[in-house]
């Protein structure tokens, strides 16, 4: 299932993904309880003294309303890592994290 939100860089050198996809994925419904959880796994990044903007990217998207209409919206463009520091500092209640835990440790280490 992450691999099908998966994104690339044009160049296909980095993979990527955006925390709005990957929120459902990990069991949340709603922004602002998935923004706790990427809030701290920034912290965790900020702890272990790495560049944060190497792996949390903000961007600004628009989205289509059910009026047809379109709005902006915040959202962020995540390495493997910041995946794996969000699954590691996501609800534990959850098993959609308990997988990702899983899923991102072991693809980390390869």
């Amino acid at each position: 299932m992450f691999d099908d939100i998966m994104h690339t860089t044009e160049d296909g050198t980095v993979e990527f993904w955006y925390a709005r996809e990957l929120m459902g994925c990990l069991g949340y419904t709603t922004w602002r309880r998935f923004k706790d959880a990427i809030n701290r796994a920034i912290e965790s990044c900020k702890s272990a003294e790495i560049e944060v903007s190497d792996h949390f990217r903000e961007v600004t998207k628009m989205v289509r309303l059910g009026s047809g209409s379109q709005r902006e919206i915040k959202d962020y463009m995540l390495t493997r890592y910041a995946c794996y520091l969000i699954a590691q500092n996501g609800d534990p209640k959850k098993e959609e994290i308990a997988f990702a835990q899983s899923y991102f440790a072991v693809q980390s280490s390869d």
